[in-house]
């Protein structure tokens, strides 16, 4: 696949950029900053910002996909939707498939009537507003009527790990295990991006995933 990726650079999309070449796919990198990625076989690195639509439909041009793994400075939390409307924006234009990775705190926690993460009684109010961004950030996919989108929601718990190859998929609740615990590693949720990638199942809608 020819494969456009947002936020190369980051903790979410090093990994997605990682997993993707090791499946032989053919990978544009698009940062703002090309000097934050050293050169890789495979890579074209190009410069390109998320959040300009001219950028995501130029470098989404005869591209099989676009993913995205952006994540704004604190304090900028706003600019989440801003760009999520870029991408939708640009995707629209050249009709290529957007993969999104967003936030867990729209999901819902299982055993709570309907309660969703970001407004249960011990979720950090440091975070309340990266979470509610996330959730205007979905809520921008499901508005779009042109785009054909999926938006990967994490667990609670996203972290540096290893690569094990598995996971379990859910769709609009928070995944928990027998301990009670809802976790992945950044290596599995590129697993999981790539598999759905791949083998689409998913498309205007969101899923998420865990151990």
């Amino acid at each position: 696949m020819r494969i456009t990726l947002f936020g190369a650079a980051g903790a979410v999309g090093s990994r997605t950029l990682a997993e993707a070449l090791s499946r032989g796919h053919d990978v544009t990198a698009a940062v703002r900053d090309p000097a934050r990625l050293p050169p890789l076989p495979g890579v074209q690195v190009r410069r390109g910002d998320a959040s300009d639509v001219g950028d995501v439909a130029a470098l989404s041009a005869g591209q099989d996909l676009v993913i995205s793994a952006t994540r704004p400075a604190p304090g900028r939390e706003h600019d989440l939707v801003a760009t999520a409307e870029s991408l939708l924006a640009g995707v629209s234009a050249t009709g290529v498939r957007l993969l999104l990775v967003g936030g867990a705190a729209g999901l819902t926690v299982p055993g709570t009537g309907g309660l969703t993460v970001v407004d249960t009684p011990d979720f950090p109010p440091s975070w309340r507003p990266i979470a509610l961004a996330c959730d205007a950030q979905l809520a921008a996919c499901r508005a779009a009527p042109r785009a054909d989108w999926t938006y990967l929601s994490p667990p609670a718990l996203l972290e540096p790990g290893e690569r094990t190859g598995r996971y379990r998929l859910g769709a609009d609740e928070l995944l928990v295990d027998a301990d009670g615990r809802s976790v992945i590693s950044m290596e599995d949720l590129a697993v999981a991006l790539l598999d759905e990638a791949e083998r689409p199942r998913h498309r205007r809608c969101r899923f998420t995933v865990a151990y």
